[in-house]
């Protein structure tokens, strides 16, 4: 009864949804008040009525209900009971509720926040974003029915894909499509505006929030995929530009992008037709990555489904959404004339800089990432784009990035002389040409990767803070903590970012790798570390069997960690796992793999020394941090309530 009782109440929102999209849409057209206001309380009931849908697919799964299909092929009793709750959304069906579950609920934010918003631009908002809904809700419904009944109820389930039973994964897609789904909002600020033929800096200073709350909760959803593949997959690799996880690269770029459009919106009412374009591009961006993972076209590890109908229907929702926003741009962007005016070298030119090198880097991962596809569309030809070329293709616009971002930041408005930005800058300059020098010293006849890697995060870093200091002009460092918060939190984003590289530089050119057949007792060493496989035994777990291997590790003849690296087979789904064990640090994690029993005695077994790997994840969490401080920026919470502006009221004919 539950289980129809959220099917029922989905089928209200969709309801909830068409009138949300028609109905306020002809108001603000209209100009009749009354069909306005009434995207508010539709678009909390649309929240409402798709929570409690989720909420009755949630109860099935705690409860192992397998008379629905979905439970009883994603769930088992044996299953703990995070990865019961996980596995609603670990599955294609559950995982599209979760997506316009959150869709629903940055439409009932906008609608409880926006009342600073004119009511004809709110209204548009919320239909647009309630259209998105609706198609989605159509998809589900028509396609993906996540409560479907089975005639004849089985006693237990086929269990979770063993490689999503993880704390990571139960975590990352929430946190992906919160950032996935948040540029919905920013694509619905840009067809209202395009609508209404009006971008000024209120509207630009509406659309940040949203643009950088999506970008935070990307980046966090980002990171955490990262970390998952880091651990788990067993590969020590942190990142393999794989095609689901350029998916969600792309978005965030062109996130990235939008947020330094947006200031030149705010600040100088300049860059208003690209930064409307990127709006509508981001949130393109984030259907196309939907797309991949759904329709099976691109095979990933990450990927939910393999059904071309499925995928057919997101292309179709892609192809009206984009297709129509773009179309939308190219008969009004005209009308979206710049008033200010600034030189090439200034602050708004170095974000025309930024944003080129974002849009680009994002085109370039898009390009890397179909080209098999349209290979095989066009020529009939199976290629593999692999690391190699990502690395060489999208690497040089990435120094270029970090390079220039501390000048941008501290250079003035509209008009800058060059060398007088410097000055500012002449102390990071010499510290990071110290530190590079170091680097390269304690590098030699190793690759050039870790001095251009920890150079660059070295400069970012230094420089963030010689913007800080340069902002409390010759009031002293007393003013620092009265900076405005977004001054803060873009440092430390920036900051975030130059830790990120830091690590990759020195993981990627300083780290160890060692595979070998290990026997009991017998110790080999690793980059200066002793480490002896000590026991391998079978364990028993919840809903697995694993063979633990207990391995010590010693430096100097002083153990500094015991590990229990496994191999683990699940047997519902007689899938095997690798379980690595990682000894983490501040400079170095020391990282084993067990493997396969040999012929000759002994076991398998993979070891690596990796210097400054958390430093990746370190400095995501800096990022997402600077982008929590921005965004509770003052200026943010106040809203933009200048441009509001009384609406005559018209009755409703």
């Amino acid at each position: 009864m539950i289980a129809e009782f959220g099917h029922f109440a989905l089928l209200l929102a969709f309801a909830v949804a068409i009138y949300q999209m028609i109905v306020p849409m002809i108001g603000a057209s209209k100009g009749w008040l009354g069909w306005m206001d009434s995207a508010r309380p539709a678009a909390l009931a649309q929240f409402g009525l798709t929570a409690l849908s989720f909420a009755a697919l949630t109860v099935a799964f705690v409860t192992s209900d397998f008379s629905l299909k979905l439970v009883y092929e994603n769930s088992h009793t044996a299953k703990p009971m995070i990865y019961k709750i996980s596995g609603v959304w670990g599955n294609h069906e559950g995982s599209m509720l979760l997506w316009v579950l959150i869709l629903a609920l940055f439409g009932a934010a906008a609608a409880a926040i926006g009342g600073n918003l004119p009511p004809t631009l709110r209204a548009r908002v919320l239909a647009v974003q309630a259209s998105i809904g609706a198609a989605f809700y159509a998809f589900i419904i028509f396609t993906s029915n996540p409560f479907l009944r089975l005639q004849t109820p089985p006693f237990d389930g086929r269990d979770l894909n063993p490689l999503l039973q993880d704390p990571g994964l139960a975590f990352h897609p929430p946190f992906l499509y919160l950032g996935y789904v948040g540029l919905s909002m920013a694509f619905s600020f840009a067809i209202a505006a395009l609508i209404e033929g009006r971008v000024d800096a209120a509207w630009a200073r509406w659309v940040r929030p949203w643009t950088l709350a999506a970008w935070l909760f990307l980046t966090i959803g980002i990171a955490l995929g990262s970390w998952w593949a880091y651990y788990e997959l067993g590969w020590g690799g942190f990142w393999f530009w794989d095609p689901v996880e350029n998916a969600s690269f792309m978005p965030w770029l062109l996130a990235a992008a939008l947020l330094h459009s947006a200031i030149v919106v705010e600040k100088r009412e300049a860059l208003k037709s690209w930064t409307i374009l990127l709006a509508i591009m981001a949130f393109g961006f984030s259907m196309i990555g939907t797309f991949i993972v759904r329709s099976g076209v691109i095979t990933s590890v990450h990927s939910f489904a393999s059904d071309p109908a499925r995928g057919v229907f997101i292309l179709g929702i892609l192809a009206v959404f984009t297709g129509g926003g773009l179309t939308l741009y190219a008969a009004r962007a005209g009308e979206m004339t710049a008033k200010g005016v600034f030189q090439p070298v200034s602050r708004e030119g170095a974000l025309v800089l930024n944003n080129v090198l974002l849009a680009v880097s994002a085109f370039v991962v898009f390009v890397g990432t179909m080209w098999p596809l349209f290979a095989e569309l066009m020529w009939d030809r199976k290629l593999s784009v692999g690391p190699p070329f990502f690395n060489k293709a999208f690497t040089p616009f990435m120094i270029v990035l970090a390079v220039a971002l501390p000048f941008g930041a501290i250079m003035p408005w509209k008009r800058a002389v060059l060398s007088r930005s410097l000055r500012p800058l002449r102390m990071p300059l010499l510290l990071t040409a110290a530190a590079m020098l170091l680097i390269y010293a304690v590098s030699t006849g190793r690759s050039a990767i870790a001095v251009i890697g920890a150079g660059l995060g070295v400069w970012l870093i230094l420089g963030s803070a010689a913007d800080l200091v340069h902002r409390t002009g010759n009031s002293g460092l007393s003013r620092l903590w009265r900076l405005p918060r977004a001054d803060w939190g873009k440092a430390v984003a920036h900051a975030g970012l130059g830790v990120t590289f830091i690590g990759v530089g020195l993981l990627t050119a300083w780290q160890t790798e060692d595979i070998r057949v290990a026997r009991i007792d017998q110790p080999f060493e690793v980059s200066g570390y002793q480490i002896t496989l000590r026991a391998v035994d079978e364990v028993q777990g919840p809903n697995y069997v694993s063979t633990m291997a207990r391995m010590d590790v010693a430096r100097h003849g002083r153990t500094v960690a015991t590990l229990f690296p496994e191999k683990r087979i699940y047997p519902v789904q007689a899938m095997p796992t690798t379980e690595a064990a990682i000894d983490n640090g501040i400079f170095r994690d020391i990282y084993l793999v067990i493997g396969d029993a040999q012929a000759g005695g002994g076991w398998a077994v993979r070891s690596y020394v990796k210097p400054f790997a958390n430093w990746i994840w370190l400095g995501c969490i800096l990022m997402a941090f600077g982008g929590l401080i921005s965004l509770s920026d003052r200026r943010y919470r106040v809203a933009a309530g200048a441009r509001r502006a009384p609406v005559k009221a018209v009755p409703a004919e």
